[in-house]
């Protein structure tokens, strides 16, 4: 049986520097051109050619194959090369070199929006993207109420989605792709948006989908849903495959680099996706009772966080935000400078600053993320994915609590009592 996606040696290169600001004149704009039509050409005659232009390689050298009806996840950290290979799949961006051969009718959900128009309702573009990914008008007649249903936008069907939340949005796309009934179906982290409600359906879909023999590639954050869901998974690592096998055995891997990647608290190095730069973390650690540096959080005690920034120039109202995460992503709980009423100005050089929960009662056991984003008016100047790795030990008094995985990962105080059998409310 033939593969329904196969990669074989995939490299995408992102020229740095390249592309020069401002306007161009005609001669310029001419010239341009004939560069870039030069240099298609000849990828086509010499398709192992590589770009002798400096750039930055997305992807080097990727290969794997996936199987008709396997769900298969794509997990690595934030500039692994993912939501690139995913664009390649659907020929979105063209590669380097390598090829990719993809048999069957494949549905795309990629960004948030892509293939929606925003002056138009959300009625109007299910038509319109129903009609970008290959369906028929009549098909999109016979499925528009099934399509609504799931999104659950009814009342903002005819509203237009320009002012739809990034949920909504999401919604909306991802059911008319997955009402597409493709025989390939390819997300890009669509779980992380949405309510628990709506994310149930999504998994529910897949999994109805991949019954009936549908291929599923997906990138998730989420290590809990990827060994639930998928067969098998792609390890990848700054644009290389470090392992592709059992979803949990790889997901496990990825999960063991991860914390060793993530303890040593120096910031400075770390490969950031998002931000503006107008502020860093430079540092980040945990902190005991004492103020001392630790690497683990004990049961109860609470949870202290010091982190240290840099700033070229003064930023007033700028905002900071942490989180705890379990290590396989699902978010456990938060701090935000506004909702503790807290004004932060950094000044131009260091700045440091300590948040504390109270009381955080975290399951023994486990092995927690912190995550850092620091804002200026809504703008994100910076943020740190697993900026802090911590295991969380128990006391004297924690003995009797479980550790397993699928206890939870907050203990809360309990109180049971026996009622009369013949009792009603």
């Amino acid at each position: 049986m033939h593969p329904a996606i196969r990669v074989e040696n995939l490299s995408k290169c992102f020229r740095i520097g390249a592309t020069p600001t401002g306007s161009l004149n005609v001669s310029e704009s001419v010239r341009a051109a004939a560069r870039s039509t030069w240099r298609k050409l000849k990828r086509l005659a010499t398709p192992d050619s590589v770009e002798t232009d400096e750039g930055f390689w997305a992807l080097d050298d990727v290969s794997f194959e996936v199987h008709p009806g396997e769900v298969v996840g794509v997990v690595g950290r934030n500039g692994a090369g993912k939501s690139t290979l995913l664009k390649l799949l659907s020929r979105i961006t063209a590669p380097t070199r390598g090829r990719v051969e993809v048999r069957g009718r494949m549905g795309s959900l990629l960004e948030v929006g892509t293939g929606f128009h925003p002056e138009l309702t959300g009625r109007e573009n299910v038509f319109l993207n129903g009609s970008v990914l290959g369906m028929s008008r009549s098909e999109i007649r016979r499925k528009f109420d099934d399509i609504v249903a799931f999104a659950d936008i009814g009342p903002f069907l005819d509203t237009p989605v320009k002012r739809y939340s990034s949920g909504m949005y999401v919604k909306l796309a991802f059911s008319v792709a997955a009402h597409l009934d493709p025989e390939i179906l390819i997300v890009d982290e669509v779980l992380a948006v949405g309510d628990a409600a709506f994310q149930r359906r999504c998994v529910e879909r897949m999994t109805d989908l991949a019954a009936r023999g549908r291929t599923i590639l997906f990138v998730s954050h989420n290590m809990e849903l990827i060994p639930r869901l998928c067969q098998r998974a792609v390890f990848l690592e700054r644009g290389k495959v470090v392992e592709v096998g059992p979803a949990t055995a790889v997901t496990q891997r990825y999960l063991e680099k991860l914390v060793d990647a993530n303890t040593a608290g120096d910031l400075r190095d770390r490969k950031r996706t998002t931000g503006t730069g107008e502020a860093r973390f430079t540092r980040a650690v945990l902190l005991d009772a004492d103020g001392q540096p630790t690497a683990t959080h004990t049961f109860g005690d609470d949870l202290r966080i010091r982190v240290e920034l840099e700033a070229p120039s003064p930023v007033r109202n700028a905002t900071l935000w942490v989180c705890a995460q379990a290590l396989g992503g699902s978010r456990i709980a938060s701090a935000w400078t506004p909702e503790a009423d807290f004004p932060v100005t950094l000044p131009a050089g260091k700045s440091a600053f300590e948040c504390r929960l109270r009381d955080v009662r975290i399951r023994p056991g486990r092995t927690m993320t912190v995550s850092l984003s620091a804002g200026r008016d809504g703008v994100v100047m910076d943020g740190v994915d697993a900026a802090i790795v911590f295991d969380v030990l128990g006391t004297d008094g924690t003995a009797r609590l479980s550790t397993a995985n699928d206890q939870g990962t907050v203990v809360y105080d309990q109180e049971w009592r026996q009622l009369p059998a013949d009792a009603h409310p």
